[in-house]
Parts: structure tokens; C-alpha cells; sequence
């Protein structure tokens, strides 16, 4: 199942976003693996207190992502994502690579960016508000 992830209600994020993007995160984490039977949107919903309708939605998009399948009468799994999984860690790798060179150019200190790259994991990514 999931970990104990939360929804941050005061966030801009919209809530299915967060669902979707923290089992997005779980799976690139190695938490959820392949094959692994997800909770079921009604037991998910639960769990976080908010509508069965926002789970749907955010499992539809992992579906639609590849994140996931279903199979009718069964439920949900992880599919195997490791090539997509690597791909999109490269393509943001590069991305931030190109931010970091745009933070140079624009004079910005390396401690500034630094700062921001140790606040960042040490909060756990959880800037969303």
C-alpha cells in the first residue's frame, strides 16, 4: 500500500495533483513496486479524508501516465516504470542543470543556490504552499 503521505489542504496544489504526485514519488522511491496492489480509491479517499472522486481522478492520470494499470475486478497496480522513471530523473536533471547555469549567469552565489537545494530535501520537497 502507501506510505503515509499527506494532503496539504492549504496548498495551491490542487489535491488530486498531490495524490498523484506523491505516488509518482513513492514508486521513483522504490516505496510502491512493481506489481504491487495500490489501495482502492474508496480505501485511499479514506485514509486522507477527502472525496472518492479525487482519488479517481488522480489514479486515472497515473493510468493515462503509465504509472499504472488496472485490471477489471481486481484493482490498481504499480507497472513497471523503471525506463520511465530513469528517463524523467535525466530529463530533470538536465532541467536543473540549465536553471542552476541561468542562476549563474544572472550573478546569483552558489551558497544561495545551495541553500535552496539543502532546504528543499531537508523539508522533504514539501514546498507546495
Amino acid at each position: 500500500m502507501f506510505s503515509a503521505f499527506q494532503i496539504n489542504y492549504r496548498s495551491r496544489e490542487p489535491i488530486y495533483l498531490q495524490v498523484y504526485n506523491e505516488v509518482v514519488k513513492e514508486i521513483s522511491l522504490g516505496l510502491l513496486l512493481p506489481q504491487e496492489k495500490l489501495a482502492t480509491v474508496r480505501e485511499l479517499a479514506t485514509t486522507l479524508g477527502i472525496n472518492p472522486n479525487t482519488v479517481s481522478k488522480a489514479y486515472q492520470m497515473l493510468e493515462q501516465n503509465g504509472y499504472i494499470y488496472s485490471v477489471v475486478g481486481k484493482g490498481s497496480f504499480v507497472a513497471d516504470n523503471s525506463d520511465k522513471l530513469a528517463g524523467l530523473k535525466e530529463s530533470t536533471m538536465k532541467n536543473l542543470s540549465k536553471e542552476v547555469k541561468t542562476a549563474f549567469d544572472l550573478g546569483v552565489p552558489v551558497e544561495e543556490v545551495r541553500n535552496i537545494v539543502d532546504e528543499t530535501y531537508s523539508e522533504g520537497g514539501k514546498k507546495n504552499a
